[in-house]
């Protein structure tokens, strides 16, 4: 199988009618958005697993012991 390079692939496009640039345009941006979407899910997932990591307390002792861990 060859490997298409990012310009044969510009090339391409470049050939493509107007209603199929346009729809291949719409096409990016739903994947665009999907990756968007994809990346906030991971960040909020990282946040969340590092919330449950966290220790809160009003005692300042308490507090000093987790800072010498």
């Amino acid at each position: 199988m060859q490997l298409t390079t990012f310009a044969h692939l510009v090339e391409q496009v470049q050939q493509l009618s107007t209603d199929e640039k346009q729809e291949l345009q719409q096409l990016l941006e739903k994947y665009l958005i999907e990756d968007r979407r994809q990346a906030i899910l991971r960040a909020y997932e990282e946040t969340r697993t590092l919330e449950n990591t966290l220790k809160f307390s009003g005692e300042i002792q308490s507090l000093k012991k987790h800072l010498s861990l």
